[in-house]
């Protein structure tokens, strides 16, 4: 009885936080799939009407949607790819004997606490300046032409600037997964001669499969969801290079003022981000199971 009581009284304390939450999401979500109904333009919200699924098809039927949904894929794909790989190589290093190896793993985990409104400015103005960033700086030290990064390479820088910021996420949580390897492996792996190859594919690999997995889900997820990096850097050009789902959405919504399509946009981005989060989920539920 008292069991029974603890527990009625603990839903009772936490309800009002689940209602709250509830609220806070439900809200925008249904007010985005109403707008999304709906023919409505911040030019003449006077005109608005029902439409069903016209904004929807407008949206997919977009010129812009496959280069843009080809950008997000291209985006998220190739940081996981830097961040996952380089996350590991940061790692290995980081568990090792170092000198003033807290003040390293300080350094090295501080770029993912800045903001990525501030990161972008800092590569675009300190960094990638062509007059006076410093990789300008280093080409015309050593008599090469500074590179126009965000006109001849758009993609690419995204793509490094969102990576600088999610390698010290991987990095911390792969050393986590690092250090709880157990010294008696170490151990025997040392005394049976196996080389740095081996010893990393066959103990240390399988050891944080699990934390790459979820390294993957985590950022996924956030990754399918940039925007300011491309809005700070290259306002999704040149032309549509650098555009994505997210940033397609907003031009649907504050620049052609079109909220109707801009909100089926929405609805299609929330989609195709639980497709792939579900996919993904399942693949780490086999990995965690096995």
């Amino acid at each position: 009885m008292a069991t029974q009581q603890t527990a009625t009284a603990g839903r009772a304390l936490v309800s009002p936080s689940v209602i709250l939450l509830f609220i806070w999401m439900i809200v925008p979500l249904v007010m985005t799939l109403y707008f999304s109904t709906l023919r409505y333009s911040l030019l003449d919200p006077e005109s608005s009407g029902f439409v069903g699924l016209q904004n929807y098809a407008s949206f997919l039927t977009d010129p812009d949607f496959l280069t843009a949904l080809f950008n997000t894929l291209i985006l998220v794909v190739s940081v996981l790819v830097i961040s996952v790989g380089g996350g590991m190589l940061v790692a290995l290093l980081m568990d090792q004997p170092v000198f003033g190896l807290n003040i390293l793993r300080l350094m090295v985990i501080a770029p993912f606490f800045v903001m990525p409104t501030v990161s972008a400015l800092v590569w675009k103005n300190l960094l990638m300046n062509p007059d006076s960033g410093l990789f300008a700086w280093i080409a015309r030290s050593l008599g090469f032409e500074p590179i126009v990064w965000f006109t001849n390479w758009p993609m690419l820088s995204v793509i490094i600037v969102v990576s600088w910021e999610w390698l010290p996420f991987a990095s911390l949580i792969l050393l986590t997964a690092l250090q709880s390897l157990d010294e008696e492996q170490k151990e025997a792996a040392s005394l049976d001669g196996a080389g740095a190859f081996s010893y990393f594919g066959y103990i240390v690999l399988p050891h944080i499969a699990r934390a790459i997995t979820v390294v993957i889900l985590i950022e996924t997820i956030f990754l399918l969801s940039v925007f300011a990096e491309i809005y700070v850097t290259t306002s999704g050009g040149p032309g549509v290079a650098t555009t994505n789902i997210p940033f397609l959405v907003y031009k649907q919504a504050l620049l052609n003022f079109d909220v109707g399509s801009a909100s089926a946009g929405g609805i299609v981005a929330v989609i195709l981000a639980n497709i792939v989060a579900i996919f993904l989920m399942r693949i780490i539920g086999k990995n965690l199971e096995g």
